[in-house]
C-alpha cells in the first residue's frame, strides 16, 4: 500500500488581534533548505505513483490534444509601419517564431494569405526564434517584444525561471542578426521603444516583485547610466510605460486593485518630463487614448468618477485634461464600459451587457466637416448569431489602419480572427482556430443556467456539452470551473483540451461567480473584502442547482479552479465535500491570511484592495480566518484533491499547497500535491510540456468523475 510523504511538524506562532495561531507547516516556506526541496520531490514521487493507473488515459489524451491542434501554423499577419508581422509555429518545436515580410505599399491593408501548409510567406524574415533563445533551459517565457519605429531594431525581454524577472537585449535588424552590447536584467514585462527608436522605457520591480520604477535607457549606452523617470512608493501600486496608438505620447500608468492614475509626455520630447492627467483619488479608475477630432489632440476617458459605478466614456482637452469635459457616453446600469481604442478615423468601445462582452464602433467625425453637416459618429454593436459568445478587440497596433480586428468565439465556435472595414461595415474572417480530425460543432449545444444563491441572488452558468451523448435532465459527469476574483470575467471560449472531456460524456460547465466581473462593476464589488464569502456559496448554489436538476450527481461532479480559483476549490471543499467527487486546485491561494498578513511577501500590499487588510484590522482578519483553506480544514469526508503547483511562481508561492495537503492529511484525507521544479505561476513552458501536463489533469478529471475513460 501506498504511503504518502510525513510532513515533519515543526510549529511556528503567529498572534493578531489576540489571535494566537501555531502552524506546523510554515517551515515549508524556504525553498533554499534542502529539506524542504526533498519532501516535496517525495511529494511528487507519492502522485507519480498513485496517478500511474492513469498513465494510458494521460498519454491518449496528450495525443488527442496534438492529433487535433495544427502544429505547423501562422498567426494572422498583422501590420505595423512598413511590415506585417506574425508568428507561427513548427511541428516538433516547443515555441513560437517571430517573423515579418515587407508590406506592398503604403495602401496595403490586406494581409498576406496565410499557406494552408503552415509554411513560411515569401520574404519572410525571422525576427526571433524562442526555440533557439529557449535551448539549454528548462523554462522559457517572453516578457517585453517591441520594434523601433522604423522597423530597425528587436527589443526582447526573456525569462528563464519562471519568476517574472526578464533579461531585455536588443537585436538589430539589418540581417546580421547582431545582438546589440544593451542588455538590461531584472526587468518587469512590457518594454517599449519611443518613436525615435533612441531611447527605451522598461520597469523594474522592488523586493514585493511589484513594478515601482519606471526607466528611461538610452540605446548604446550602460544600463548603470538609465535615469530614473518615476518611483512608485505607495506599496499598492503597480506602473507600467507604453505609447498611445497615435504615438504621439508616451503613457505612464500606476494602478491598484480600487485606483488609477496616468501620466503623459510628448512622444517628440522623450527626455522630458511626464505630466499627469487626473491626479489619484482613492476609489477613482481611469483609461486614457488620445484622439484626433476636429483637427485638435483629445483624451478619450473610460473612468468610474462619482455614481459611474458601470464606468462612463468622456472626453477632455489634450492641453487641459483636468479643464471642461464632454459627455460622451453617461453611466448606464445595465452596460459595464471596459475600455475605448482609438484610431485616427473611429473608437471601437468595449462593454459588457447581459453576463457577455460586447463590442460597438463609431467614426469619428473628419476634420472640416461643414458645420451643417450632421456627423455619423453613432455607436454600432457587432451583433453575432450565437446566445453564448465571446468578442473583443485585437491586434490592433496601426493608428490609421481602415479596419478594426476582432477576436470571436464560443464554447462550440474555435477562435476566430475577423477584420470589420469600418466605412462598408463588411466582416472578413481571416482565420479560424484548426480543429483537425473529426470536430463538428454541430454535435455541441451551449446554454446558460441560473441558480439561486443563498441571498436570492440569480448566479449564471454556462454548460458545454456534446448532445447526442449527453442528455441534460439525465446525469452525466460533470466539471464545474469557477474563479471568481479580481474582476476577472471567465467568458464563453473554445479549447481543444476540453475536447477530450465532451467527447467522453462529460458536462463542461462555468459558475460565474460573484467576484469575477460577468455582470458588471457591483457583481465584483459583491464578491471581494468582507463580501467575498459569496463567492464560495454562490459556486455551491451552482453546483446544487447542477445536482437538482440531474445534470449530474455529487459522485460524478469535479471542481477546477486556479490561483485565486484555487481559494475557491479550498473553501468549497471545506464547505460542501459531499458534492463533490474531486477537486483540482491549480497554483491555489489556499493559505491567503498568512500571505496578506505579511507586507514582505510578493504583492501582499497591493492585494489589500482585494481582500482587505488584516494586518491592521481585526475584522478582516476575522473574516479571512474564517474561510481560509488552510486554516478550516476540520475531520469530514474530503473528496479526491489534486493540488498543481510551481516552485518559481511568485504569484502564489508553492508553499501554500504544500500546507494544505500536509494539513488535509491531518484529517484523514489523501490529497495529491504535484510540484512543478522548474515553472512560475503559468505553469510549465513549451506548447508540447504544457499539453502533457493539461492531459495530466484532464486524466484525473475523467477518472475522478467517473467518466469512460476511452473517447469515441
Amino acid at each position: 500500500m501506498l504511503t504518502p510523504p510525513v510532513t515533519e511538524k515543526r510549529p511556528t506562532e503567529r498572534t493578531h488581534h489576540g489571535d494566537v495561531v501555531v502552524d506546523h507547516y510554515e517551515w515549508l516556506r524556504d525553498k533554499d533548505d534542502p529539506t524542504v526541496i526533498a519532501h516535496l520531490e517525495q511529494e511528487n514521487a507519492y502522485t507519480k505513483a498513485k496517478t500511474r493507473h492513469l498513465a494510458i488515459l494521460q498519454e491518449q489524451v496528450f495525443e488527442e490534444i496534438k492529433r487535433r491542434t495544427k502544429e505547423t501554423d501562422l498567426s494572422v499577419p498583422t501590420r505595423e509601419g512598413d511590415w506585417w508581422y506574425y508568428s507561427r509555429t513548427v511541428e516538433g518545436l516547443q515555441y513560437g517564431i517571430h517573423c515579418r515580410v515587407p508590406v506592398r505599399g503604403a495602401g496595403d491593408w490586406e494581409p498576406p494569405a496565410i499557406p494552408e501548409d503552415g509554411s513560411p510567406l515569401p520574404g519572410e524574415q525571422v525576427l526571433l526564434d524562442d526555440n533557439v533563445e529557449a535551448k539549454g533551459h528548462e523554462f522559457f517565457s517572453l516578457g517585453s517584444f517591441d520594434l523601433t519605429a522604423d522597423g530597425s531594431t528587436l527589443l526582447y525581454a526573456v525569462d528563464v525561471e519562471g519568476d517574472e524577472r526578464y533579461t531585455i537585449r536588443l537585436r538589430a535588424l539589418d540581417g546580421s542578426g547582431r545582438v546589440l552590447d544593451d542588455e538590461i536584467p531584472g526587468t518587469a514585462a512590457g518594454a517599449v521603444f519611443e518613436p525615435s527608436g533612441r531611447y527605451l522605457f522598461y520597469a523594474t520591480v522592488d523586493d514585493a516583485w511589484r513594478p515601482d520604477t519606471i526607466w528611461r535607457h538610452e540605446i548604446g549606452t550602460p544600463a548603470s547610466s538609465d535615469v530614473r523617470v518615476f518611483h512608485e512608493p505607495d506599496e499598492r501600486f503597480w506602473l507600467g510605460v507604453g505609447l498611445t496608438r497615435s504615438r504621439k505620447y508616451l503613457v505612464l500608468e500606476a494602478g491598484s486593485h480600487v485606483t488609477s492614475e496616468t501620466w503623459l509626455l510628448d512622444a517628440d520630447d522623450p527626455a522630458g518630463e511626464f505630466r499627469v492627467v487626473w491626479p489619484r483619488r482613492d476609489g477613482v479608475e481611469y483609461d486614457v487614448e488620445h484622439v484626433v477630432a476636429g483637427g485638435r489632440d483629445r483624451l478619450l476617458i473610460v473612468h468610474n468618477e462619482g455614481d459611474a459605478v458601470n464606468f462612463e466614456l468622456v472626453s477632455v482637452a489634450a492641453d487641459d485634461p483636468q479643464g471642461a469635459r464632454r459627455m460622451l457616453l453617461p453611466h448606464d446600469p445595465r452596460m459595464r464600459i471596459e475600455a475605448a481604442h482609438a484610431f485616427r478615423d473611429f473608437v471601437a468601445l468595449e462593454y459588457r451587457r447581459d453576463g457577455l462582452p460586447r463590442v460597438a464602433i463609431a467614426k469619428v467625425p473628419p476634420q472640416g466637416l461643414p458645420a451643417d453637416a450632421t456627423p455619423d459618429d453613432t455607436l454600432h454593436e457587432l451583433a453575432f448569431d450565437e446566445e453564448l459568445c465571446s468578442v473583443g478587440v485585437s491586434g490592433n497596433p496601426a493608428w490609421e489602419q481602415p479596419s478594426l480586428r476582432i477576436g470571436y468565439g464560443s464554447f462550440v465556435t474555435p477562435s476566430t480572427v475577423i477584420d470589420v472595414d469600418v466605412a462598408s461595415g463588411t466582416r472578413t474572417a481571416r482565420k479560424q482556430q484548426a480543429v483537425l480530425g473529426d470536430y463538428h460543432p454541430e454535435r455541441y449545444a451551449q446554454k446558460r443556467e441560473w441558480a439561486t444563491a443563498p441571498d436570492g441572488t440569480k448566479v449564471p452558468i454556462s454548460l458545454v456539452y456534446r448532445h447526442d451523448l449527453v442528455t441534460l435532465g439525465e446525469p452525466a459527469p460533470t466539471l464545474l470551473y469557477g474563479y471568481g476574483s479580481y474582476e476577472h470575467a471567465i467568458d464563453p471560449g473554445f479549447g481543444i483540451p476540453r475536447l477530450s472531456l465532451l467527447d467522453r460524456g462529460m458536462v463542461f460547465a462555468v459558475a460565474h461567480v460573484r467576484g469575477g466581473g460577468e455582470m458588471g462593476r457591483l457583481w465584483y464589488e459583491h464578491g471581494k473584502k468582507l463580501h467575498k464569502k459569496h463567492t464560495f456559496t454562490d459556486f455551491i448554489a451552482a453546483a446544487e442547482h447542477l445536482v437538482d436538476n440531474d445534470i449530474t450527481t455529487p459522485d460524478h461532479l469535479v471542481a477546477q479552479g486556479g490561483s485565486a480559483g484555487g481559494l475557491l476549490m479550498g473553501a468549497v471543499a471545506n464547505l460542501a465535500p459531499r458534492l463533490f467527487a474531486g477537486i483540482v486546485a491549480e497554483v491555489p491561494f489556499v493559505d491567503p491570511l498568512t500571505s496578506i498578513l505579511d507586507p514582505s511577501l510578493p504583492l501582499t500590499v497591493i492585494e489589500w484592495d482585494e481582500w482587505g487588510n488584516p494586518l491592521d484590522d481585526p475584522e478582516v482578519y476575522a473574516y479571512m480566518r474564517s474561510y481560509s483553506p488552510y486554516e478550516n480544514v476540520h475531520p469530514v469526508t474530503y473528496p479526491r484533491i489534486l493540488a498543481i503547483t510551481s516552485l518559481n511562481d511568485t504569484r502564489v508561492l508553492y508553499v501554500e499547497p504544500a500546507k494544505w495537503v500536509a494539513r488535509l492529511r491531518e484529517v484523514g484525507a489523501d490529497p495529491l500535491l504535484k510540484v512543478e521544479m522548474a515553472a512560475g505561476h503559468g505553469g510549465v513552458s513549451g506548447r508540447y510540456a504544457a499539453w502533457r501536463e493539461r492531459a495530466f489533469a484532464n486524466a484525473w478529471i475523467i477518472d475522478a468523475a467517473g467518466a469512460h475513460p476511452s473517447g469515441e
